[in-house]
């Protein structure tokens, strides 16, 4: 797959990725993809060192601000450099790179704004990549009510790989959004809001102990913030109460 006259660029959220950053970089499709963005959120591992090894472009965070707060970053930057489709692949080899073909097609056929790779749509995918059974369970219950409340048909809402047109970035306001791991709830929402079209490829990822994933802690505190903005959502959408989030 080629895709003549686009820019598509890649975008890595990275944190503590030292030990698997190279590996998942190589294995960006070259043909396709006309460069590599890479923002170390203020690692106090190598992975900044590496990615200047490695010829990435690389920013560095002087502190951590958050993974909502990295992918601004990303964003910014590679609008700034011109982008017409910008895949987010995080560095530590949970997502296989080799799938990003698959994943900007319906972007770059105008048939979505924001494309979601989903360990879903292939049945057993999740539970062979590894994925802890509290998490598909969690997984599930959250994409159903989603579902329900924005009223899409989507088999996931909670995977980390995505890509997104430029219309998208410059339409919704995602930096108003949460410096944490809600950040990619709240896209989803915003895209409901101003209109762009969602789609869904099939994806697989798979959970190793390199691969960052966020504890039992943290992801009770993530769902909860998931329907809480779920909530901030249908009130702004009912002229409740006005939220910027979904606001020009």
């Amino acid at each position: 797959m080629t895709a003549p006259g686009k820019k598509i660029i890649v975008v890595m959220p990275a944190y503590r990725a030292a030990k698997t950053l190279r590996e998942t970089y190589l294995l960006v499709p070259n043909e396709l993809v006309h460069s590599v963005i890479l923002v170390d959120d203020g690692s106090p591992d190598e992975t900044f060192a590496l990615a200047r090894e490695l010829s990435i472009k690389a920013i560095r965070h002087p502190h951590n601000v958050g993974y909502g707060g990295n992918q601004k970053t990303c964003y910014m930057e590679a609008l700034r450099d011109l982008a017409d489709v910008v895949v987010m692949l995080h560095p530590d080899g949970q997502y296989d790179p080799q799938l990003i073909p698959e994943l900007v097609r319906p972007v770059l056929e105008g048939e979505a704004d924001l494309t979601l790779g989903s360990r879903f749509l292939i049945p057993g995918a999740a539970k062979e990549g590894g994925m802890p059974l509290y998490k598909r369970i969690a997984n599930r219950i959250l994409s159903g009510v989603e579902n329900v409340t924005l009223g899409l048909h989507l088999s996931e809402y909670h995977t980390g790989y995505r890509a997104y047109s430029r219309k998208f970035l410059e339409t919704v306001p995602f930096l108003r959004n949460s410096n944490d791991f809600v950040f990619d709830s709240q896209v989803i929402f915003q895209a409901v809001a101003f209109g762009l079209p969602v789609k869904e490829v099939p994806a697989r990822s798979r959970y190793f102990k390199e691969a960052s994933s966020v504890g039992f802690r943290t992801s009770v505190v993530y769902g909860i913030s998931t329907l809480w903005w779920l909530t901030r959502y249908l009130l702004h959408r009912f002229h409740i109460v006005r939220c910027s989030l979904f606001s020009k």
